[in-house]
């Protein structure tokens, strides 16, 4: 009784687990792409995962087929004759397929590692905005040099326009990502790296870090709203209008390792984002895409 209990008690319990896990799973929102970015990453993994299951599917097949179909019976009087022989026609399709089939795959992730490069420009007629995203304990700050504007855990962006994010760290390395946009990027202490990603449509996303980082990681989510041109720039001149001004004193209270809710700045202090990257490093930091000079 108890046998039969745990055979059938172990898959429904999987079959729970994997329905519990699907509703908070970012894997979702990864195969739901809002952008070029995200399109493509998308197209990869299920190209990747066809490509694998024409190779999977009738191993798994055959391993079951076979068990079943030369099983030992009660009435089995057939004689025991271990005798091994070859096979060319069999051998030249079991190896041929998977030569295939890893050869394709090649072609294919070559293809789309070059194209999905982060520091590659996205092509578009507009000019891409410059958002700088800082890892701290445990929040995001975002800072927009060309608005002058800056903001903790919440990010706007215009739909249809290249966004190009310059990620760094003062704290401890963590990840940036934003499933349905594309990513993730480590940002890192002393670095300067270069991400680029669009919206093609106005939306809610959810962002964040995909690393452990202390006991509040878990907070270091931030929300990035995708809006119309016009939209974007009346919340630039709200921000401008009812923002608080960041100052370096105000930073270095903002990089104490603590949670935080949304803030909105008006302004920060020139050169904020280089500073940060010239932080923990002797000279210059390390730049990866070839950023320019920051604000």
């Amino acid at each position: 009784m108890r046998r039969k209990l745990t055979k059938y008690a172990v898959p429904l319990l999987l079959v729970i687990m994997t329905i519990m896990l699907s509703g908070c799973d970012t894997s979702m929102m990864v195969l739901d792409p809002k952008g070029p970015v995200g399109a493509d990453q998308r197209d990869l993994i299920v190209i990747s995962t066809v490509l694998c299951l024409i190779v999977l599917v009738p191993v798994l097949v055959l391993a079951g087929w076979i068990v079943w179909r030369y099983r030992d019976k009660p009435d089995n009087k057939a004689a025991y004759m271990p005798v091994w022989s070859h096979n060319t026609k069999a051998e030249v399709i079991w190896w041929a397929i998977p030569i295939i089939i890893i050869g394709a795959l090649a072609v294919v992730t070559v293809k789309y590692t070059y194209a999905l490069e982060p520091s590659k420009p996205l092509k578009s007629d507009k000019e891409p905005l410059v958002i700088q995203a800082t890892s701290l304990d445990w929040k995001w700050l975002f800072t927009y040099p060309e608005q002058g504007i800056a903001t903790v855990n919440y990010i706007e962006i215009p739909e249809d326009r290249p966004i190009r994010f310059q990620l760094t760290s003062d704290a401890p390395m963590n990840s940036f990502w934003i499933p349905q946009l594309g990513g993730q990027m480590y940002t890192m202490s002393g670095m300067d790296m270069t991400l680029n990603l669009q919206a093609d449509e106005p939306g809610v996303y959810f962002g964040s870090g995909a690393n452990f980082s202390g006991p509040q990681f878990a907070d270091m989510r931030f929300e990035v709203k995708a809006t119309s041109d016009a939209d974007f720039d009346t919340w630039v001149n709200e921000v401008k209008s009812k923002g608080s001004e960041l100052t370096l004193e105000g930073y270095e209270k903002l990089a104490e390792p603590s949670s935080s809710d949304r803030q909105y700045f008006s302004s920060f202090p020139e050169g904020l984002h280089q500073k940060i990257v010239n932080k923990y490093v002797v000279g210059e930091g390390h730049h990866h895409g070839g950023n320019e000079e920051s604000k």
